[in-house]
C-alpha cells in the first residue's frame, strides 16, 4: 500500500512539476486497476492544489480533470458530489485554472450518478463565475458540450431553472464566431425550442442571438479536417429559427428584408427558411405580413434569372397557401386564405390574357403553386381563372397563342391533381368539363403539330383527374387518337399520341379494347396491293408508316392483362399473315411486330394471368410459325416467308426470353419441358396448328439447308432465360447435341446460337465434378479443332470457346482461367488472331439476349475488374514477346478490355499500361485508335506523373491522329489535345508552338464538329503563357 502511495505521489510530481503529460494516462490506468482511488489522488494533489502559484494549481487541476475523463464511469455519488463542490469553488480562482476546471466539470456531466440538484448547482456557478466568450475555442466548446450532456441526462432539473437557463445560455453563446462551436450552440438552442423549455420573456433575445447568423455565409477552408459544411450550418440554424411560432413576428420581417439582398445564396436560404417556418405556423401568425411576403415572392418569380430562386419562391408560396388553408373560420373572423389569394389573383390573373408576353408564364406558375396547396385554394383559383382561359382559347386564332393557353391549362390541371385529398372528392374541373373537352378535341383536329402534341398532354392530365371524364368523353378521345394515329405523318405527333394512348389505356381499358384495337387491326390488314395493284410507291410507303404507328400503339396500350389478351393475337396474326403471304407485310414490319410483343412482355404487370397468356399463346405460336416457315422453305410460287430471315428470328428471341424470364415457376417448368421435347425429340404436340411431320430433327443441319437448324436461337430464348431454380429436362443430352451442332454446323446463325445456348446452360449448372468433366470434354474437342491446321470447323470451335469462356468468367468458375489463357495464346495465330482480339470485347461487355441478370444468369460483381487484374500482366508480356506483325492483336485486345472497365478503374490502372496505350495510338486499326482515345480522355483530366513523363510521345501521336480519315478519331484526338492544355503550364509550354501549328489544319476541316473541337483546343493552347491567360 505504501508502494502504491509512493507511486501515486511520484506520478503527481512528474506531471505537475516535470510537465510530463503522459503521466496522466498512467495515473488513470492505476485508478482503473484499483491501485489507488480518485480521493487518494485528490489527497496526493494537496500541495499542488493549495500552491500559491496559479500555474502549479492549474497543473494539479488539469491532472485531476484528465484522469476524470478516463475514469468518470467508476465514481460513486459521494465522490461526484465532493468533486463538483471542488470544481465549482475553483471557478472563482485565477483565470488560468478555468480551462482545466471546465474539462473536469464536463467529465462529471457524463456520470450516471450525478447527485440531485448538482446539475443546477454546476450551471449556476458556470453562468455566474465564467464569461464564456472570453475563453479560448476549446474551452467554449467544453461549455457547450457540458450543456448538451446535462440536457440529455438531467432535463427535468434544467427545466426547473425556468427562463434562467435560457438566459444563461444566451450569455454564453452571444458573440460566438467559430463554426464548430456554432453547430453545438445551434444544437442547444434547438433542444430548448423543441423540448419545451420555458423561454419566458427571452424569446426575442433567443431569436436575436441566433438570427444574427442568418443567412449563413461560410466557405470551409480547403482540406478542412473538421468536415463542417455550409449546408450543415444552414440546416441547424434553420431548425432553430423555424422551430416555434413565437419567432414568427421576428422571423418574417427578417426574411422579407433578406429577400431584398443581391446575393443569390441569401435569397435562396431565405425562401427555403420561409417554406420551412410556415409549416409550423397558423394563419394568425402570418396575417400582418401577407402583403409584404407576397410582394417579395412576386418580385422573385417575376424578375429572377435563377431557376433555383424561382423554384424556391414557388415552394414558399405553396407553403403559405397551405398554412392559410388550415385556418378554421369563425363567423366574425376574416378569411385569410381568400384575402391572400385575392392579392395573388389581382397581380397575376390579367397577365394570363396576354399569351404573347413574357409575364404569362411567371403569373401562371405563381397561380399554379397556390392552386396545388390545397383543395380549397384550387377551387378559388380555378373558379377565377378557368373561364377566362377557355374564353381566350375560343377567341384567339394564332396557334402559338392557343398552344400557350393549352400549356397553362395543363399546368393547372396537374397542380390541382397534387392538391386532391385522399378522400374521393369531386374534381374542381367538373364544372368546366364540357368546355375543356371541346378545347382539347378541337386542338387535336388542328393542323399544327405543336398544338396537337400539347393537346395530347392536356388530355392525359384530364384523364388522370379521378371521375372527371365521362365514358362518352373517353370514347371520343379514343376516336381522335385513332384518327391521328392513322392519318398524322409527323413523327413527333405520333409519339405523343402513342404515349397518350398508353396512359389512357391504363385508366380506361374497355374503350381501347372495343374501339382502338379493332380499328388498328382493320387498318393494318387492309393491304394496299389488294385494293389497287397500281397504287403509287409513295402510298405503299405511307401504309408502311401507318402500320409502324399501329404496331407501336398496340404495344403502348397493352398495360393490363385484359388488353394484352386482345392485342397479342393481333400482333401474332401479323406474323401469320406475313408467313402465308395473305397480306403483304414486309420483313421490317414483321420485325416491328416482334418488338411490340417484346415491349408488352417487358412492361405488362408480372402476374400469372399475363404469364399464362405468353405461355399458352405467344410462345407456342411463335415456335409454330417459325417451324412452319422452316419446313416450308421457298415454295414454287416464289413466296419466301419473312420468318426465315435472320432479322426476324433475332427479333423473336427477346420476346421469348423476356416472357420466359418472368414466368411463374410452374409455367416456367412446363415451357422448358415443351421446348426441350420439341428440339430434342421432335415432339410437336404442344404447338398449335399441328400439321407437322412426325420426325423432325431441329438440332441437325439437313444438308445445305439451314432453315431448321437456325431455329436453335428460339430454343436459346426459352431455356437460357429461365430462373436458376427451374430444372431443364434432359439437360445432359441437350448439351451434347448443342455441342455437336456448334462444332459441325456451317450456318453462322445456327452454330453461334447453339454455342450461346450451350454457354447459357453451362452458366447456370451447379458447381461440381459433373460440370468440370463436361467443360473439359468440350474444351478438349474445341482445342483439337483449333490446333488442327486442316480443320474446317475452326471458326465454329472458336465461337464455342469464346461463349463458354464468358459463361464461366461471369460466375468465377476456376476453369475460366484455362479458357481465357487459350484466347490469349490465339492472339499469335495468323488466322484467328484478329478474331481473338475482338473476342475480348464480348468477354467484357454486357449481352442483351442471355448471360445477364435479367435472364437469371450467374453474374458475380466486379468480374471485369477481377479479369483485368489477373490478366493485364499476361497481356503486357505477350505484347513484348510477340513479333511486330502480331502486336496489333495485343493492342486491340488491350483496348477492348480497358474500354469496358468502369471509369474509376481505368483512371487508377491506366498509368501502368501507358506505354501500350501510346503504342495503340500508332496502330493502323481505327477502332483501336478510337477506343484508346476514349480511355485516355478521362485520365488526361487529372494527369499523373507517369503521363507527364511521356508527354512528348503523347502529343506527337495525338497530333498525327488529327489527319485520320475517320471523323470520330479526329474529334477524339482534338479533345485529348484540349485536355492536355490543362496540364501544369511549365510542362506543356515547350510544346505550344508545335501544337498551334498542328491545329491550324483541322480549323479548315470539312466537318463542322471537327472544326468546333479544333477551335476549342487551339483557344486553350493559344492562351498558354500569355498575360491574363488561364
Amino acid at each position: 500500500m505504501a508502494a502504491d502511495s509512493t507511486l501515486l505521489l511520484s506520478l503527481v510530481e512528474e506531471y505537475v512539476s516535470g510537465l510530463q503529460d503522459s503521466k496522466a494516462k498512467d495515473t488513470a490506468t492505476g485508478i482503473k486497476d484499483g491501485q489507488f482511488t480518485i480521493l487518494q489522488l485528490v489527497e496526493a494533489l494537496g500541495l499542488s492544489l493549495t500552491s500559491s502559484q496559479p500555474h502549479t494549481r492549474a497543473r494539479g487541476v488539469q491532472l485531476l480533470s484528465e484522469v476524470l475523463q478516463e475514469c468518470h464511469e467508476g465514481l460513486t455519488e459521494g465522490e461526484v458530489e465532493v468533486l463538483i463542490a471542488f470544481f465549482e469553488n475553483r471557478l472563482k480562482d485565477h483565470y488560468v485554472i478555468t480551462p482545466p476546471v471546465l474539462q473536469g466539470l464536463r467529465a462529471l456531466t457524463k456520470c450516471t450518478v450525478l447527485p440531485p440538484g448538482s446539475a443546477v448547482s454546476m450551471l449556476r456557478s458556470l453562468f455566474q463565475d465564467v464569461h464564456v466568450q472570453s475563453l479560448m475555442l476549446t474551452e467554449r466548446s467544453c461549455v457547450y458540450k457540458m450543456l448538451i450532456n446535462l440536457m440529455e441526462s438531467r432535463e427535468a432539473e434544467l427545466k426547473g431553472l425556468g427562463a434562467d437557463f435560457v438566459f444563461g445560455f444566451l450569455q454564453s453563446m452571444d458573440g460566438e464566431r467559430d463554426p464548430r462551436n456554432l453547430l453545438l450552440a445551434f444544437q442547444i438552442a434547438n433542444n430548448i425550442i423543441h423540448r419545451g423549455y420555458d423561454l419566458g420573456k427571452f424569446a426575442e433575445e433567443l431569436f436575436e442571438v441566433t438570427s444574427c447568423y442568418f443567412p449563413i455565409d461560410f466557405t470551409p477552408p480547403p482540406n478542412d479536417p473538421h468536415g463542417i459544411s455550409k449546408e450543415e450550418l444552414v440546416q441547424m440554424l434553420r431548425n432553430v429559427l423555424t422551430g416555434t411560432p413565437k419567432f414568427a413576428e421576428f422571423l418574417l420581417p427578417l426574411i422579407i428584408e433578406k429577400l431584398d439582398s443581391d446575393v443569390l445564396s441569401a435569397k435562396l436560404d431565405s425562401l427555403q427558411t420561409l417554406t420551412a417556418c410556415v409549416s409550423q405556423y397558423e394563419h394568425k401568425d402570418l396575417a400582418e405580413f401577407l402583403e409584404g411576403l407576397w410582394a417579395s415572392l412576386r418580385r422573385e418569380v417575376f424578375q429572377t434569372s435563377s431557376e433555383k430562386i424561382e423554384s424556391a419562391g414557388l415552394d414558399a408560396l405553396t407553403a403559405i397557401t397551405s398554412c392559410l388553408s388550415r385556418s378554421v373560420l369563425n363567423s366574425d373572423s376574416e378569411d385569410s386564405l381568400c384575402t391572400f389569394l385575392d392579392l395573388v389573383l389581382r397581380d397575376c390573373k390579367h397577365h394570363l390574357s396576354e399569351p404573347d408576353l413574357k409575364l404569362v408564364w411567371p403569373s401562371a406558375k405563381l397561380l399554379q403553386a397556390a392552386c396545388s396547396a390545397s383543395n380549397r385554394a384550387s377551387h378559388i383559383i380555378t373558379a377565377a381563372v378557368m373561364p377566362s382561359l377557355l374564353e381566350q382559347y375560343d377567341n384567339r386564332t394564332q396557334c402559338s397563342h392557343r398552344r400557350t393557353i393549352l400549356e397553362v391549362v395543363q399546368r393547372f390541371v396537374q397542380s390541382v391533381k397534387t392538391s386532391q385529398s385522399a378522400e374521393k372528392e369531386e374534381s374542381v374541373f367538373v364544372a368546366f368539363r364540357p368546355s375543356l373537352c371541346t378545347m382539347v378535341f378541337s386542338a387535336l383536329n388542328e393542323n399544327n403539330s405543336s398544338l396537337q402534341k400539347t393537346a395530347t398532354s392536356v388530355l392525359t392530365s384530364l384523364a388522370q383527374q379521378p371521375g372527371l371524364l365521362l365514358d362518352s368523353d373517353i370514347e371520343l378521345a379514343v376516336d381522335h387518337l385513332t384518327k391521328l394515329l392513322l392519318a398524322e405523318e409527323d413523327e413527333g405527333v405520333s409519339l405523343a399520341v402513342v404515349e397518350c394512348a398508353g396512359a389512357l389505356a391504363e385508366l380506361y381499358p374497355e374503350a381501347f379494347i372495343t374501339k382502338l384495337i379493332p380499328r388498328l387491326k382493320m387498318e393494318m390488314f387492309s393491304d394496299p396491293i389488294d385494293q389497287d395493284n397500281n397504287r403509287a410507291v409513295s402510298e405503299h410507303q405511307s401504309h408502311h408508316a401507318v402500320c409502324k404507328r399501329c404496331l407501336s400503339a398496340l404495344a403502348a396500350v397493352s398495360t393490363q392483362a385484359r388488353i394484352v389478351h386482345e392485342s397479342t393475337p393481333v400482333l401474332l396474326e401479323v406474323l401469320s399473315s406475313a408467313h402465308t403471304g395473305s397480306v403483304g407485310f414486309s420483313v421490317d414490319q414483321v420485325v416491328l411486330a416482334c418488338r411490340s410483343l417484346q415491349r408488352i412482355a417487358e412492361k405488362v404487370q408480372d402476374t400469372e394471368e399475363t404469364g399464362r397468356c405468353f405461355h399458352d399463346l405467344v410462345i407456342p405460336r411463335l415456335l409454330s410459325l417459325s417451324l412452319q416457315a422452316a419446313l416450308q422453305g421457298e415454295e414454287s410460287s416464289g413466296h419466301r416467308s419473312p420468318l426465315l430471315e435472320e432479322s426476324v428470328l433475332s427479333a423473336m428471341v427477346p420476346v421469348i426470353s423476356t416472357s420466359c424470364s418472368r414466368l411463374q415457376p410452374a409455367l416456367a417448368e412446363q415451357t422448358a419441358l415443351k421446348a426441350v421435347s420439341l428440339f430434342l425429340n421432335g415432339d410437336v404436340s404442344s404447338l398449335p396448328n399441328n400439321s407437322f411431320p412426325s420426325h423432325i430433327q431441329l438440332l441437325k443441319q439437313q444438308g445445305d439447308s439451314w432453315s431448321q437448324s437456325q431455329l436453335v436461337c428460339l430454343l436459346m430464348g426459352c431455356v437460357c432465360s429461365l430462373p436458376r431454380s427451374v430444372e431443364v429436362p434432359q439437360v445432359e443430352q441437350l448439351l451434347s447435341e448443342l455441342e455437336e451442332m456448334s462444332c459441325t454446323c456451317t450456318h453462322p446463325l445456327s452454330y453461334t446460337s447453339a454455342a450461346k445456348c450451350f454457354a447459357g446452360l453451362i452458366n447456370k449448372r451447379p458447381q461440381g465434378e459433373d460440370l468440370d468433366r463436361l467443360i473439359q470434354r468440350t474444351m478438349k474437342r474445341v482445342y483439337t479443332e483449333l490446333d488442327s491446321a486442316s480443320s474446317s470447323a475452326c471458326t465454329q470451335a472458336f465461337t464455342l470457346l469464346v461463349w463458354v469462356a464468358k459463361a464461366l468468367l461471369l460466375r468465377y468458375h476456376p476453369l475460366s482461367t484455362t479458357l481465357t489463357d487459350k484466347l490469349f495464346s490465339l492472339l499469335d495465330n495468323a488466322d484467328l488472331g484478329p478474331m481473338a482480339a475482338e473476342s475480348f470485347s464480348l468477354l467484357m461487355s454486357d449481352t442483351t439476349d442471355l448471360l445477364n441478370r435479367g435472364c437469371h444468369a450467374d453474374v458475380r460483381i466486379m468480374y471485369r475488374q477481377r479479369f483485368f487484374s489477373e490478366n493485364s500482366a499476361k497481356l503486357v508480356q505477350g505484347f513484348n514477346a510477340a513479333p511486330q506483325e502480331k502486336k496489333t492483336n495485343y493492342l486491340k485486345a488491350l483496348s477492348n478490355i480497358v474500354n469496358n472497365l468502369p471509369k474509376q478503374v481505368q483512371i487508377s490502372e491506366l498509368p501502368r499500361l501507358l506505354s501500350l496505350l501510346l503504342e495503340a495510338l500508332s496502330c493502323p486499326d481505327q477502332a483501336v485508335q478510337l477506343s484508346t482515345l476514349s480511355c485516355l480522355e478521362p485520365v488526361l483530366a487529372d494527369p499523373l506523373p507517369a503521363l507527364i513523363q511521356q508527354l512528348e510521345a503523347l502529343i506527337n501521336r495525338l497530333i498525327a491522329l488529327n489527319s485520320s480519315p475517320a471523323m470520330s478519331v479526329r474529334i477524339a484526338s482534338l479533345r485529348c489535345i484540349h485536355a492536355v492544355s490543362h496540364f501544369p503550364e511549365h510542362e506543356i509550354l515547350p510544346f505550344r508552338a508545335r501544337v498551334l501549328r498542328a491545329l491550324a489544319r483541322p480549323l479548315d476541316d470539312k466537318k463542322r464538329l471537327v472544326r468546333t473541337e479544333a477551335v476549342r483546343a487551339r483557344g486553350e493552347w493559344f492562351l498558354l503563357g500569355s498575360p491574363g491567360g488561364r
